[in-house]
């Protein structure tokens, strides 16, 4: 099947044109803004398979700011959902292990610098949801961990 004939039939069922990019953008789980952007674009087609994609959105993704333009897109579209809560734990389970993984495995005299970058390349989804999750309180928050995490 050549795209073009893609890109018509999702036309023609009511759904984007690009819907096979905005279906996999919505899975990104390393790129909370990604996911952001398709819920936006999503958000406008009021379709059984986009529905099911903001649900999904709005019950789990990790980055609260994702899960409450799900849910208000959800409503614009007459669905009947519940709001996302923002008062979450912790987003990844174990996540002071993971940091003291990272952590243990950086030479002693490791920098905060060093540890941040670290992360980000071992577990971009933890380092882009709480990046997502915290805001301009992110390094604050991240440089907190580190220093606590023995």
């Amino acid at each position: 099947m050549n795209v073009e004939k893609i890109t018509t039939e999702a036309a023609d069922s009511g759904l984007p044109e690009n819907y096979a990019e905005l279906k996999k953008a919505a899975g990104r789980s390393a790129d909370w803004r990604a996911r952001l952007s398709a819920v936006e674009e999503l958000g406008n087609y009021p379709h059984r398979q986009v529905i099911d994609i903001l649900s999904r959105l709005a019950e789990s993704d990790p980055v609260y700011t994702v899960q409450e333009a799900a849910y208000l897109k959800l409503k614009a579209l007459g669905e009947n959902v519940a709001a996302p809560s923002k008062n979450k734990p912790e987003l990844f389970k174990g996540i002071t292990k993971i940091l003291l993984r990272i952590k243990k495995s950086l030479p002693r005299n490791h920098t905060y610098k060093e540890f941040k970058e670290k992360l980000k390349k071992m577990r971009i989804d933890v380092y882009d949801a709480y990046e997502g999750e915290k805001g301009e309180d992110f390094d604050k928050w991240l440089e907190s961990k580190w220093s606590s995490v023995k």
